[in-house]
């Protein structure tokens, strides 16, 4: 008995020991850091917090930014869904090639995709030209809310549309083939087989687009100049202005604002399977 007891001890010391590292890591790189953040509004008074509500500066940018994630993430799955089921149920020449392409940008960071899009509609962009080539002057679309809603689309759509691609090609064909012999139409297919059997990926994906929409930074740092999101007013107001506090305030609402979309999505997508 002592001796199985030995090695019971034996084996949960070696447990703790693997388990060390994983700690020191998460609180130091996590727990620290978040506590730190939670506590450095009070330093300007408790008011601090609340700045994304009492001042209308902010509150317009949590808007912009709540109102462009969620066009992102609607756009991006009605897109990605179609194009992905398409590739799944179909087998033609180049096929592979093809969705090599459309999931390429997923090897590109947020700058360089800003960077296409002020090619694409920038001052010096293609567009431009042909709007000055027909006399309307040079007209621009880069640097507000079209150009980053292109920006995050451009980003996003390769995500959805491997998801959708490998979760379509998961779903049960004897579902369809039975709702078919049935009588079923195409559309009371879509909506009775399909869409069921999508809806997992459909939550997970929006959750992604929306979560990676909210806070993504490369793409705004390089578009937002004449249309302001959260990511940028935190990165001016501690970089620029050594404002602190109030970036950590602008990322506590940030945070508990992507949060709370994510739970509210999450329990839709888990009522909507329950039924």
């Amino acid at each position: 008995m002592s001796g199985r007891v030995a090695a019971q001890n034996r084996h949960h010391r070696l447990l703790l020991a693997c388990l060390a590292p994983a700690t020191v890591f998460f609180v130091a790189f996590w727990i620290l850091p978040v506590v730190r953040l939670i506590a450095l509004p009070a330093e300007k008074g408790w008011e601090t917090y609340f700045l994304v509500l009492t001042d209308s500066r902010y509150m317009w940018s949590m808007i912009n930014t709540v109102l462009l994630s969620l066009a992102t993430t609607v756009v991006t799955l009605v897109i990605g869904g179609a194009v992905g089921v398409y590739l799944a149920r179909r087998r033609f020449a180049g096929r592979q090639v093809l969705l090599s392409l459309l999931t390429a940008p997923l090897a590109f960071p947020g700058v360089i995709i800003g960077f296409f899009i002020i090619l694409l509609g920038g001052r010096q962009g293609w567009f431009a030209d042909l709007s000055s080539a027909v006399g309307m002057g040079r007209m621009t679309f880069a640097y507000g809310m079209i150009g980053l809603f292109l920006g995050y689309l451009y980003f996003s759509l390769p995500r959805a549309i491997a998801s959708y691609t490998a979760a379509a090609e998961a779903m049960d064909g004897q579902l369809e083939e039975a709702a078919r012999v049935l009588g079923a139409s195409r559309w009371e297919i879509t909506r009775d087989v399909w869409l069921p059997q999508l809806a997992p990926t459909t939550v997970a994906c929006g959750a992604i687009v929306f979560a990676t929409a909210m806070g993504a930074f490369g793409t705004a740092f390089t578009l937002a100049s004449k249309f302001e999101v959260v990511p940028i007013t935190i990165y001016n107001e501690f970089t620029n202005y050594a404002n602190f506090a109030l970036a950590a305030s602008l990322s506590i609402a940030l945070g508990l604002v992507t949060w709370a979309v994510l739970f509210l999505a999450r329990v839709a997508g888990t009522a909507s399977s329950g039924a």
